[in-house]
């Protein structure tokens, strides 16, 4: 069964996955940063300085002994109160989007230049290269 497991591991399919998992897990890092650090604050200061990752509703009693602020989501949420961070899922669907854009545009990118390939010169023809026959026979 080691055997197996290793010869699984081994494959390259399987390695390629592995990679191909570290990279993307790589690129929606930068995907959220993309989308938390540049693209929501535009939008944000376009639409008169909204942090949409901080809009919610509560939806129960605060849990007694919070003293915190009302209007702070994450320190609500990390008390335990009731809240829909409706805010933050639109911040999350906007990277999932963006995110989904760019590996569409990477994958459009790569179909195309497979598509093209490498530029061969064109050989003869199957014309061509019967008449180079025939007239190699002739000559013998």
């Amino acid at each position: 069964m080691i055997k197996e497991f290793r010869d699984f591991i081994a494959r390259g399919n399987v390695l390629d996955l592995a990679v191909a998992v570290i990279i993307g897990a790589a690129f929606a890092t930068i995907a959220t940063s993309l989308t938390e650090d540049i693209i929501m604050p535009v939008i944000g200061a376009i639409f008169g300085g909204l942090d949409f990752s901080s809009y919610f509703v509560l939806l129960g009693p605060v849990p007694d002994g919070y003293s915190g602020s009302l209007a702070d989501y994450a320190a609500l949420k990390k008390a335990g109160a009731p809240v829909l961070g409706w805010g933050q899922f639109v911040t999350v669907l906007i990277n999932f989007l963006i995110l989904a854009f760019i590996i569409f545009l990477l994958i459009k990118a790569a179909n195309k230049a497979m598509r093209r390939g490498p530029d061969a010169p064109a050989g003869p023809t199957e014309t061509e290269l019967l008449t180079e026959i025939r007239d190699e026979l002739r000559r013998r």
